[in-house]
């Protein structure tokens, strides 16, 4: 049996045979991205928190908590 055999099994028992694939339409997910925006903390708002000192600073739309320093002590910050 080829590689190509295999990968075409393997494709077709996933269910994603007859144009199901990418681009194929909504497919899984229902189309609200990585998780479903229902993961604690994935909400816009709210505040990001040092998890070292308790500093609390408001979050800002499209940037990450843990991508942000604490301005107390250097910490990454966590979402509240």
């Amino acid at each position: 049996m080829t590689i190509q055999e295999l990968l075409n099994r393997f494709i077709h028992a996933r269910g994603q045979g007859a144009g199901q694939g990418r681009g194929g339409g909504a497919g899984q997910g229902g189309g609200r991205g990585r998780g479903g925006g229902n993961k604690p903390g994935s909400d816009p708002g709210g505040n990001c928190v040092c998890p070292q000192c308790g500093k609390k600073i408001p979050h800002v739309a499209g940037q990450r908590c843990v991508d942000r320093a604490c301005p107390d002590c250097g910490t990454r910050m966590i979402k509240e």
